[in-house]
């Protein structure tokens, strides 16, 4: 019986130091991620499919409200990177609660790029699930969830002196984006140089955002 109370009173602490969401049924953990990265590959690749990032907002920052008041809204706060390591283009695109947010890695997400310097084709692409619309000062909050379709090629060719080129048929691939620890410098460093860059850019660099629901 002893055995049995301090079992109980070890259960009723951890539930404690939990806020009590073990018995709201709520998982802790991972799955409060805030940010994301991935890839993209072979974009602006002539014959190869588009790439696409696809983003969820799951409810889980919604509150009881009427009937078509929308709340839970969330804006996932993108930042493309070129294969140099060159934050290219950012945005902040907003989903609202159970909505999806897809986003073309070729019409979008490349497509208006700080520098001019031509067509990217490979890089890093990372995302913070946010509570403001504002990519260069962004605000973490759970609640986003991510895929993204890869384009692999078959056949890659290795030039000395020059960039490796791919060549197909292409395959498409989806993974989930990798939840990522985000610092608070990593935070910091993605809204500067999101803010230098639209501020050098005049206008160019802020990648435009499909319309919710959307999908192609």
């Amino acid at each position: 019986m002893k055995k049995l109370g301090l079992l109980l009173l070890s259960m009723l602490a951890i539930t404690l130091m939990l806020g009590g969401k073990a018995l709201a049924g709520v998982v802790v953990g991972p799955n409060d991620s805030v940010y994301f990265v991935t890839y993209y590959s072979n974009a602006n690749t002539s014959g190869a499919p588009d790439g696409t990032l696809r983003i969820v907002n799951d409810g889980s920052e919604a509150t009881m409200a009427p009937e078509g008041v929308e709340n839970g809204t969330l804006w996932a706060a993108i930042y493309v990177f070129d294969d140099s390591q060159e934050l290219r283009s950012c945005c902040a695109c907003v989903i609202t609660s159970d909505g999806l947010l897809s986003e073309s890695v070729n019409k979008e997400l490349t497509s208006n790029e700080f520098t001019g310097r031509g067509e990217m084709t490979r890089g890093v692409i990372k995302v913070i699930s946010s509570s403001t619309w504002d990519p260069t000062a962004p605000w973490p909050s759970t609640g986003l969830r991510g895929w993204m379709t890869h384009i692999q090629a078959t056949t890659t060719t290795l030039a000395a002196g020059k960039q490796a080129v791919e060549k197909g048929p292409f395959f498409v691939t989806e993974t989930a984006l990798a939840d990522s620890n985000l610092s608070m410098t990593e935070q910091g460093n993605l809204g500067t140089l999101c803010s230098y860059g639209l501020t050098i850019g005049s206008g160019y660099g802020l990648c435009p955002c499909t319309v919710e629901d959307y999908d192609f």
